[in-house]
């Protein structure tokens, strides 16, 4: 995908999610600018249900990646726990991580299982989710992330670390994975820092 491309995603992004959360899809007590106002459900790497807009309370990290990724994925998920290294044991404890799945055809509750393990998410903190792909087009779309199948099964997508508030808010995001971008972590440490 070129430049452009990407640019006109970032433009449209806002009037996206706008329309995705207009009428049916408000929450109370939430603000309008909150990712969480989608309600979409989910199945987690146990196999847990849940929906989108009850994520855990406090900051949040999260993307969207595939299991059978061979190369950026696991940058990803190497990405976030570097996050997490970078800070205070209490700190770290307050962050939660959501990766949702671009494969919902391949990526079951045990293929997620299976990720989570070999990637060393720290499970007490981290969900794994599925949802169908209705429902992936939609938080890809609220959460600014592109990408498209291609013909052999593999995912072209923009590889992006989102940080939320403990209501949805988007704080900071990068797309800087090969090692720690200082402004998001500046943002890490400030979320979690609070009580």
């Amino acid at each position: 995908m070129n430049r452009a491309h990407f640019i006109r995603l970032a433009l449209l992004a806002p009037t996206l999610m706008a329309w995705q959360l207009q009428g049916h899809c408000a929450q109370p007590g939430l603000p309008g600018s909150s990712v969480y106002q989608l309600k979409v459900p989910l199945v987690d790497q146990d196999a847990n249900p849940s929906r989108w807009d009850e994520a855990p309370k406090g900051p949040r990290i999260v993307s969207m990646f595939y299991s059978n990724c061979d190369f950026v994925c696991p940058m990803l998920f190497e990405a976030i726990r570097n996050v997490e290294t970078a800070l205070p044991a209490e700190s770290r404890q307050r962050l939660s991580v959501g990766l949702i799945s671009l494969d919902p055809k391949r990526d079951t509750p045990a293929a997620l299982k299976k990720t989570a393990n070999q990637r060393g998410a720290d499970e007490t903190r981290w969900r794994l989710y599925r949802a169908d792909a209705a429902d992936v087009r939609k938080l890809a779309a609220t959460l600014g992330i592109q990408y498209r199948q291609l013909s052999g099964g593999e995912f072209n997508h923009s590889t992006v670390l989102i940080l939320l508030d403990a209501q949805g808010r988007v704080i900071a995001r990068t797309e800087k994975i090969a090692s720690i971008d200082p402004v998001f972590m500046k943002a890490v440490r400030t979320q979690t820092a609070k009580d």
